[in-house]
């Protein structure tokens, strides 16, 4: 039995598990195509004029990715008033496109102490800067 279970862990973490740093070193040439960061962990976006706000969100949340990974910030999540602050979009426009992301399991919404966060699914971030690239190829 013990020979079994050890088997499985094995499988799991062979298989199942995600690399952050690994996904994000794959996709870092590209990232940095459209995502700055400063020195306190902001993060800047390249590309706003030539992207819509659902995909600026996407960036921003990449961003976040790098930040923490760098060590610049604590934590990837990112709060409605940190979207507000950093991107100057009205929050009429911003939440929409944050349930659009939620619904279309994008995104993740965690909720703690009263307030709201978003998260972007690592195993996406190849797929969205790829997808971002493309677009800007064809402007």
């Amino acid at each position: 039995m013990k020979n079994s279970e050890e088997g499985l862990k094995k499988r799991i973490l062979d298989e199942m598990t995600v690399d952050i740093s690994n996904a994000l070193e794959r996709s870092f040439d590209l990232a940095r195509q459209f995502i700055q960061l400063t020195k306190n962990g902001d993060v800047e976006i390249l590309v706003r004029e030539k992207i819509t706000g659902k995909e600026e969100l996407l960036l921003y949340l990449i961003g976040k990715l790098y930040a923490k990974e760098g060590g610049l910030v604590s934590t990837e999540e990112v709060g409605n008033e940190e979207f507000l602050a950093n991107l100057g979009m009205p929050i009429g426009s911003l939440q929409p496109w944050l349930k659009s992301l939620r619904d279309e399991n994008i995104i993740k919404q965690i909720r703690r102490e009263g307030r709201v966060f978003h998260v972007i699914r690592i195993n996406l971030v190849e797929r969205i800067l790829n997808e971002i690239a493309k677009k800007l190829e064809k402007t």
